[in-house]
This record gives C-alpha cells, sequence and structure tokens, in this order.
C-alpha cells in the first residue's frame, strides 16, 4: 500500500499515514516556471495499493488538476487500484440544472476523475449524496459526524438542542440529534441571493438552551450568523456550530469575529486552515483516524459499513 499526497492538504495525508504506521511516498507535486504543474513520482509503485490524498477545496481548480495529473502518473506507472481520496469534494453545489443554460459541474469533476484512470473513490460528507451516483466507479461516502459528536460529547452540555440553519438539513440534524441525545429545532429561512438569506423563525424549543448548529459546509458564513443571531433573540444560553467542511472564504472570519453570541466554531480538517483563519472562535477535529481505518479496510478488502452513520 502507498499513500500519496498533493499540496491540497499535506497534514492530514501525514495524519492518515501515521494511523496506519506506514511513511508518505514520495512525490514531486510543483510548478514549472510558467505555472503547469509538475508531477513525479519518486516511489515504485507497480502492482502496489495507491491512495491519493487530496481534497478539491481552494484553491480548487489547482488542487483538482493536482489530482488528476496524480492519478494518471501513478496508473502509468501500473499501480494495481487507485484510490481517489477526496475529504472534501469541490464544486458540490453545482450538483443540478437549477436555472436554465448552467452546467452540472459535479458530475463533470466525476467524469474526470474517472477518466484519468482512477478505480474508487473514498470521500467525506457530500454536500448532495447524489453525487456518488455520477460516478461509474465504487464510491465509499464517510460522516464527520462521529469525530464531531466525540468532541461534543466530551462537553457534557447541558440542556442541548440540536439546530437545522435550514430545512434541506433536518436529515443531518436529527442524525446529530439522536447521537448526542439532545432536542431538535429548524431555523426556518427564505434565501434573498445566493450570498443573503433572511431568517423567518425558529421551530422548535431553544429558549435556555444550549445549541448546536450544524451544516456540511461553512463558506461565507453568512446563512450561520443569520441563524445565530435569530437563536439569540429567542433566548438560547450558548450557540455552537458544527461543520464537516470549513471553507471560510471571503469575508466569513470577519464575520464570525463580530458575531458575539457564537461561542464556538468546530470544523474538521478535511480543509486546512490558513493561519489567518486560527481565531479563538474556530477548533479543529482530526479525521486521519476515519479515514486512515477505511483505507485499511478497502486494502484488506474488508466491509467498512461500520464506518458509515447514516443521516436517518
Amino acid at each position: 500500500m502507498k499513500i500519496l499526497t498533493g499540496n491540497a492538504n499535506p497534514a492530514l495525508a501525514q495524519g492518515m499515514a501515521d494511523c496506519l504506521g506506514i511513511p508518505l511516498a514520495k512525490a514531486l507535486v510543483s510548478r514549472f516556471s510558467e505555472g503547469e504543474i509538475r508531477v513525479e513520482i519518486k516511489d515504485n509503485v507497480r502492482g502496489r495499493d495507491v491512495f491519493i490524498v487530496q481534497p478539491t477545496c481552494s484553491p480548487a481548480n489547482d488542487n483538482l488538476m493536482e489530482l488528476l495529473i496524480m492519478i494518471d502518473a501513478v496508473r502509468r506507472a501500473s499501480a494495481k487500484r487507485i484510490t481517489a481520496v477526496i475529504p472534501y469534494y469541490g464544486y458540490a453545489r453545482q450538483d443540478r440544472k437549477d436555472q436554465p443554460r448552467v452546467p452540472i459541474t459535479a458530475k463533470l469533476i466525476a467524469n474526470l476523475i474517472v477518466a484519468a484512470g482512477a478505480h474508487r473513490v473514498l470521500t467525506m460528507d457530500l454536500h448532495a449524496a447524489q453525487i456518488q451516483g455520477f460516478f461509474d466507479i465504487p464510491v465509499d461516502h464517510l460522516y464527520g459526524i462521529n469525530t464531531i459528536c466525540e468532541y461534543f460529547s466530551r462537553k457534557n452540555l447541558e440542556d442541548l438542542v440540536v439546530v437545522s440553519p435550514d430545512v434541506g438539513g433536518i436529515k443531518m440534524a436529527r442524525a446529530y440529534a439522536k447521537r448526542l441525545g439532545a432536542g431538535l429545532a429548524i431555523v426556518d429561512k427564505r434565501r434573498d441571493s445566493p450570498e443573503k438569506t433572511e431568517v423567518m423563525h425558529i421551530l422548535g424549543n431553544v429558549t435556555g438552551k444550549n445549541v448546536v448548529l450544524v451544516d456540511d459546509i461553512i463558506a461565507t458564513a453568512g446563512s450561520m450568523v443569520e441563524a445565530v443571531n435569530a437563536l439569540e433573540k429567542h433566548g438560547v444560553r450558548d450557540v455552537y456550530a458544527a461543520v464537516t467542511h470549513g471553507v471560510l472564504s471571503g469575508n466569513a472570519i470577519q464575520r464570525l469575529e463580530n458575531c458575539a453570541a457564537l461561542k464556538e466554531l468546530v470544523v474538521t480538517n478535511s480543509i486546512p486552515l490558513d493561519e489567518s483563519k486560527k481565531i479563538k472562535k474556530i477548533s479543529q477535529v482530526s479525521v486521519a483516524p476515519l479515514l486512515a481505518e477505511a483505507i485499511k479496510r478497502i486494502k484488506e478488502e474488508q466491509s467498512i459499513s461500520c464506518l458509515f452513520f447514516e443521516n436517518k
């Protein structure tokens, strides 16, 4: 077995290798003078089971091209099986035609990964579960809920209520509530534009409760801050947020720092946190053990269904 990584999240790949007790395979992933991506696999991968760890986070296009080129490189080096380990699947929000003359980019990305030569995909918390069907190869879809719930369980929060920031996240919020033994509430909101939302009201009892807002992605943090402000008006005790993928783009950090009602945001390390994003309000938990266990089971041809946590 060989584990390779590009430049998207080498720390996560190293953590996974440490969990498995093996070194990272050596690979050169750099740029030529004109900006083209240069890849050279330094280790022998002939006949090996190769896992390429590369979330397609920002800069999404560069990281995606690194992944595709690395897949092609190990395919041409006669690897036995190539698994693309994509903790964060970029372009996942473009999963359908919701307007005339727009692409389904999530499907295009799936086509590119398959065409490059991947035999299998291992990913986590897809923004839309149906993206699994965009691939003509096996897809193992893990969830970060177990890792995040373990973090909150250690906090021993009393009178806990899990809140979905919108109607579309009810299934995920219900799964968190069941795992944490907490109540469930929903923020009913109206979206005025892709960047701006107007919160309407809260469905459920949150007054005097500790609240955990759960979501799969936090980008500009606009929806999250609106939800936190609405909860504050309903007299909650403390507000926490739990999100698998901390994209944190635009002025998200500024919004979070200015949101006094938000006590803590918990994200996983599916996406690395830049130094500019490491603020006191943000805590990061590692999914390296989860992904490492999945890799081990794939390598040994064992079931990984025990690692799934269905959003029921």
